[in-house]
């Protein structure tokens, strides 16, 4: 979890998810030099899977979630942001998932919890569309994807395809679902594992100018070319073995 000035919703997030850790999971949260009390309420907690650290200084959600998954020692990692809340069942849904399909990434869909004054529409993940791979990373260029790094529950061995992060990289969960599309391994779950708030300070919601989406697309075809030269390494790196 990546936190940042989240103290109206980041109690309640919190609890929704520990109810459903069994001993051995972590929650790893890292807090992006938050200004209000989010800190305070989260050392307030009493739960022995909370693992919290604080950067030194701000360095944007991205990299604040590139460092989460750094410092996370368990197999299977979900990615959860400090606004939302989990519904009941949802870690065991995704990890059944994972592990039947035997692929690196699922993602899930969300109910909508609508507090701002925007009238805001969805995109939603079809189990049948699994297996698009080619039209996966089309809608991911078109920005009509439906990948929301909240939603997906990815297994480590991603890491050494997604880590680290390119320098310029806006929208970690794309990165991470376009990985897995490349790789032929992401599985969508068409039910809903979490309630998403939209407010007015939903950063994935900010809506870009037109020259940023054309640096977005540039952006985009790179990263393609970097997925594939870091799988290329990997193989040739197994095939010497």
């Amino acid at each position: 979890m990546a936190t940042y000035n989240g103290r109206r919703f980041v109690q309640e997030q919190i609890d929704s998810i520990i109810t459903q850790l069994e001993p051995d999971d972590e929650l790893v949260i890292v807090d992006d030099c938050s200004t209000d009390d989010t800190v305070e309420i989260i050392n307030a907690i009493k739960c022995k899977n909370i693992i919290f650290f604080q950067n030194e200084t701000n360095i944007g959600y991205v990299k604040t979630f590139e460092k989460a998954f750094s410092l996370s020692k368990n197999n299977i990692i979900c990615l959860t942001d400090q606004d939302d809340i989990w519904i009941k069942g949802r870690l065991e849904l995704l990890y059944e998932t994972l592990k039947k399909e035997n692929v690196l990434v699922v993602a899930s869909n969300f109910e909508v919890k609508n507090e701002s004054q925007n009238n805001v529409r969805f995109l939603r993940l079809r189990r049948c569309q699994s297996k698009d791979f080619f039209g996966n990373i089309k809608r991911i260029f078109l920005g009509k994807s439906a990948y929301y790094g909240c939603t997906m529950m990815i297994d480590r061995n991603i890491f050494k395809y997604i880590l680290p992060f390119p320098k310029y990289t806006e929208a970690h969960d794309l990165w991470i679902a376009m990985t897995a599309n490349i790789l032929k391994s992401i599985f969508h779950l068409n039910e809903n594992t979490l309630v998403y708030r939209i407010h007015q300070n939903n950063s994935s919601l900010k809506k870009r100018k037109l020259k940023q989406k054309l640096i977005a697309r540039y952006y985009f075809c790179k990263n393609i070319l970097i997925i594939l030269k870091r799988k290329h390494k990997l193989f040739n790196s197994s095939s010497r073995l």
